[in-house]
């Protein structure tokens, strides 16, 4: 069994699975099944540094006062003011990360106020500088409020629970992924005369389940996603080109299938990172699942998002992430290449995900041009070369007991 620290207050961070309901002693018990497959995924009790608290949408660190921005500056760049939503999960703290290497003004919006993983990716005089905002987007007039405080010009909108918890509770699934998807483009649309164009995050999980023939069909939105969260994401998109039919609100929606790199720690396709992880540290590790599927490095799906909202925006597309085909026992080569001692330590299992293993990129590359992504080998030696830093440096270590009661994070990201 698997557990790491962070040094601070306990937390779990179910990276895969299913919620089924409560083990008595604080933490929730992991269980679920994939192509037909029941699984019991060992708990992984996580503990990490808090950053400091604050009410419901007031700000964090940063400095304070905001002047009008008009259009003409959003247009050429040099006014631009992100807000990330969900910006404490992988894709939200890899697209921060983005931005200040760029030296671009950015204000982070998520419910937790735990920075945990944007602590693995900035320096604490980096995370000091950030605007930080807490509050939730199922506030209509709190979304509202803050692109207003901050003069946002350009919107990343990554917040949403992930798959497990949207099975476990799908009215707060509905309630977070689509009316707080819903809450976001209204507000975007009547303030669109300063905005670039709104870049959400759809996902993998919206096309067409496997089907009983073990058929997946990507060319189109052909039957029902195999999750619920794959039906709201598909509303998402509908969402959105309804809003530029009805109020010409330009959208980017990009779909991304198994991301992985440091800070990717929980939801269904989290396994390969949890993986390098255990390969780090030295320890075994089995992913519930195998087969193909395409695999996108963090940093790669950080810089679509930031350059989708670039774009000049015409319409409501939404593209399939760029991403190497990849069979899992070519991840597990690449694990044992970047880590030797780790040689035959991790395993996988031999159900599929419900979802299509391989989509059709080439819209993305006609909006952002050709693609840059990391090599497989490369990311994942990059990958596993950051855990054993993080590890060394003590902002992540396995401990010996990992039987302790354990919190669930009720943290709400991308």
């Amino acid at each position: 069994m698997l557990a790491w620290r962070w040094a601070g207050v306990t937390r779990t961070v179910p990276p895969l699975a299913l919620p089924t309901g409560s083990d008595g002693e604080g933490a929730v018990a992991m269980a679920g099944s994939l192509g037909g497959k029941s699984f019991t995924l060992a708990r992984l009790p996580l503990t990490f540094a808090c950053g400091d608290s604050d009410s419901l949408g007031h700000r964090q660190g940063g400095p304070g006062g905001h002047s009008p921005v008009s259009a003409d500056l959003v247009r050429n760049g040099s006014a631009e003011r992100f807000l990330v939503t969900g910006a404490y999960g992988c894709i939200g703290a890899w697209t921060v990360r983005q931005l200040v290497d760029e030296g671009v003004r950015v204000v982070t919006l998520d419910l937790s106020d735990d920075p945990r993983r944007l602590r693995l990716l900035l320096g604490e005089d980096e995370l000091a500088r950030l605007e930080r905002v807490t509050g939730d987007i199922t506030d209509f007039e709190f979304v509202e409020r803050t692109l207003d405080e901050y003069a946002i010009t350009n919107v990343i909108h990554l917040a949403a629970l992930q798959v497990p918890f949207c099975r476990a509770d799908p009215p707060l699934g509905a309630r977070v992924n689509v009316v707080g998807t819903v809450n976001v483009l209204e507000a975007v649309a009547r303030r669109q005369e300063r905005m670039a164009p709104l870049v959400y995050a759809s996902s993998i999980a919206a096309y067409e389940a496997i089907d009983d023939a073990g058929i997946r069909d990507a060319s189109a939105h052909a039957g029902t996603p195999g999750t619920i969260y794959g039906v709201y994401k598909r509303a998402n998109e509908g969402t959105a080109a309804v809003y530029w039919a009805d109020r010409g609100l330009p959208s980017v929606g990009l779909r991304p299938h198994t991301v992985y790199g440091p800070a990717r720690d929980q939801g269904v396709t989290s396994a390969p990172t949890s993986a390098m992880l255990a390969a780090a540290a030295g320890m075994p590790f089995r992913i519930p699942y195998g087969g193909r599927y395409q695999i996108q490095y963090a940093p790669d799906v950080a810089r679509a998002f930031v350059g989708a909202s670039r774009t000049d925006g015409d319409g409501a597309a939404v593209h399939n992430l760029a991403g190497h085909p990849v069979h899992m026992s070519d991840v597990v080569e690449a694990i044992e290449a970047a880590a030797p001692e780790a040689t035959g330590m991790i395993t996988f299992d031999d159900a599929l995900l419900p979802f299509p293993d391989e989509v059709d990129s080439t819209s993305l590359d006609g909006l952002l041009g050709p693609s840059r992504d990391t090599p497989l080998h490369s990311g994942v030696a990059d990958t596993i070369a950051r855990f054993r830093r993080l590890i060394s440096d003590g902002l992540l270590a396995p401990v010996d007991d990992a039987t302790k009661p354990l919190v669930e994070s009720s943290e709400r990201s991308g």
